[in-house]
């Protein structure tokens, strides 16, 4: 019997063919138990899972799957009623496979599944998953296995509900929107995140101060503002939103990113994120439009404007080059002039910018500023070079590279680590 035929909220599992080829071969042991194992390890390297990777294995299963009851202990916890003891007739059945010796499925003088009930992962690098959920997953399955009762186990999984979410908003940091066939907007995690942090950002520090203020009244609920970076480039803006994410992703923060060409869809996206128990950010990077682009106008409806309420949970941190964000040109003021109304034209053009409450100026260090971030950096990284040579070698740098920015300061250090 299948392991889905004996479930009813907790099927269709992301690896639910894995799930119940193991449940047969636990059962009456029909089934290839090679390739069984060789999966268990596919997925303990692309997790970085180690230690009793059927328990791993099945509390991964439960941490990933979104259904009517993981989903409502996420947003207000143990839901109670119906859905409560529906999910404790499959939590039972879920104790009975952890409780299951997997080692007792090897054959006489073969040590495979015996291994993989003491698995030894020597990189112990997830390349789908932050550290801290890995690690906390590993905890949850090492929990499930002392349960002594179904009482017990629900009560485990639905704290790790409670705290840390299920599916692919809990167990991932940042997203991007992919458009289907029919024009839907599908959210799909981005496994492999920057890592900034804010302090690896010499100078700019008023700015960051504002940053932080604004995230940390929206991590707790208080009132905060949509965020505008804008300012030349090369200067950090990009940067310090990703170190943002990076320091309040534990707190319950994501990040998904979306393009110019899809703000057709972010009514789509809100739609999928607002009942979430996250706080959402709206990434849109190097945010600009000529002037025969419209997109902006779903932008300016999504801030504010449109009939429906903007989700509570939900911020847009935007960063461009432009103050402005739409192309503006001498010639429009000759243009300006044959309008009945020009002003309207104007304010129509600045309304988008308007609807930021908050804006953040990032601009170019001055000579001296540059060379406070190069000698910062050089200390980070261990280069050994008189400081006279240093600044010397970097202004050097900077004439053909773009100028005085962190940018061209991070590309020197890399030109000298690489030398």
């Amino acid at each position: 019997m299948s392991g889905e035929s004996r479930m009813i909220l907790y099927r269709n599992l992301e690896y639910q063919e894995l799930f119940d080829d193991m449940c047969g071969l636990l059962s009456d042991g029909a089934g290839d138990a090679c390739a069984c194992a060789g999966r268990l390890i596919d997925m303990a390297a692309a997790y970085g899972f180690s230690g009793n990777l059927w328990r791993c294995f099945l509390a991964f299963c439960m941490a990933s799957h979104e259904n009517a009851y993981s989903v409502s202990c996420e947003i207000s916890g143990s839901p109670g009623g119906s859905l409560e003891r529906l999910a404790a007739r499959d939590f039972a059945r879920m104790r009975e496979l952890f409780a299951c010796d997997i080692s007792r499925l090897d054959t006489a003088g073969e040590d495979l599944f015996g291994q993989l009930a003491d698995f030894e992962n020597p990189a112990g690098n997830s390349r789908a998953l932050n550290r801290r959920i890995r690690d906390r997953i590993m905890e949850l399955a090492a929990a499930l296995a002392r349960a002594e009762d179904t009482q017990a186990f629900q009560s485990a999984v639905t704290a790790f509900y409670r705290e840390y979410g299920v599916g692919r908003f809990g167990l991932n940091q940042a997203f991007h929107v992919r458009l289907d066939g029919n024009g839907s907007a599908v959210i799909e995690p981005v496994t492999r995140v920057e890592c900034v942090n804010l302090e690896d950002l010499v100078g700019y520090e008023r700015q960051k101060q504002k940053l932080i203020e604004n995230t940390e009244a929206f991590i707790e609920g208080r009132a905060a503002n949509n965020v505008l970076l804008f300012g030349d480039s090369g200067t950090g803006k990009s940067s310090s939103i990703k170190a943002v994410l990076n320091r309040y992703y534990d707190r319950g923060l994501r990040m998904i990113e979306v393009y110019k060409h899809q703000f057709g869809c972010l009514s789509d996206v809100l739609e999928q994120i607002k009942d979430r128990n996250y706080r959402f950010i709206i990434y849109m990077d190097d945010l600009s439009f000529e002037d025969h682009e419209t997109e902006y106008k779903y932008l300016k409806a999504l801030i504010e404007g449109g009939l429906g309420i903007k989700p509570q949970n939900v911020l847009i941190y935007a960063t461009s080059n432009r103050r402005h964000l739409i192309r503006e040109k001498f010639s429009d003021k000759r243009e300006l002039d044959d309008e009945l109304h020009s002003s309207d034209t104007v304010q129509e053009k600045l309304s988008l910018a308007a609807r930021f409450g908050v804006t953040i100026y990032y601009g170019s260090p001055d000579k001296k500023e540059f060379q406070r971030i190069v000698k910062t950096l050089a200390e980070r990284h261990h280069i050994a070079m008189p400081q006279e040579e240093l600044f010397l070698e970097a202004n050097r740098w900077e004439l053909s590279h773009g100028g005085l920015s962190g940018r061209t300061a991070a590309q020197f250090i890399t030109y000298l680590l690489g030398r």
